[in-house]
């Protein structure tokens, strides 16, 4: 998981990505609010943020707000480094959009163990969208099904009257037979995903996107 620390003192930074790429996370670093903000809306953007209060141009605060007021689907988890210890600085500062806090200077087993937390509901929220797009997916290959039940049973009934009729040709005759097994798998397939109401989403091999799932009709269609 990528993680942005954006500091304004070279030496905390350097401490919390040391941290961070021991523990496996990939870092991005920015030294002000307002460089931080750019890479948030860049391309590619990290989900988490440890971000310090104090910063020129665009102060931790300041920049939770601004990132809580775009529109974003993707999940976003901030975590706000600060040396104030007041109660009403640290519950104006999660009021501000952060997800959490914590104090500086850090302890590392305490940052840890908060970004830990962080990647966990990010996991979980990244779960949720991808349930959510199959469902929609799901949903709309319904209702394609259900309106190609008619042109397909119109199809299927042509081909059978040709088939009954002793003057079609053998070259024909199995054109129709073909186009016959054609109708009847399409049949089941559309069946088969009208009944899906339980599924697991599996990796596609063939992708080459993180993201891309698939979903095995013939299980997911046969859950009692």
């Amino acid at each position: 998981m990528k993680i942005l620390v954006a500091d304004d003192s070279r030496t905390a930074r350097m401490l919390i990505e040391q941290s961070l790429s021991e523990w496996g996370y990939t870092v991005v670093s920015a030294s002000d609010g307002q460089e931080a903000f750019d890479v948030f809306n860049a391309d590619d953007p990290p989900p988490m943020g440890i971000i310090d209060w104090e910063m020129p141009k665009l102060d931790g605060a300041e920049l939770c707000r601004r990132l809580r007021s775009r529109s974003r689907t993707a999940p976003l988890y901030l975590i706000l480094l600060t040396a104030r210890n007041d109660k009403r600085d640290i519950a104006a500062g999660l009021e501000s959009g952060a997800d959490d806090y914590v104090p500086k200077p850090f302890d590392e087993v305490e940052l840890k163990a908060r970004v830990s937390v962080g990647r966990r509901v990010i996991e979980l929220q990244q779960e949720m969208l991808r349930q959510e797009r199959l469902e929609g997916v799901l949903e709309t290959a319904g209702a394609v099904c259900h309106e190609f039940n008619q042109p397909l049973q119109i199809v299927s009934a042509y081909s059978e009257m040709l088939l009954s009729n002793a003057q079609t040709d053998e070259d024909t005759r199995q054109r129709l037979e073909n186009i016959r097994a054609g109708v009847k798998r399409l049949g089941e397939l559309t069946r088969m995903l009208m009944n899906v109401t339980q599924y697991e989403a599996l990796d596609y091999a063939g992708s080459k996107t993180a993201d891309s799932r698939i979903i095995d009709l013939e299980a997911a269609s046969s859950q009692p």
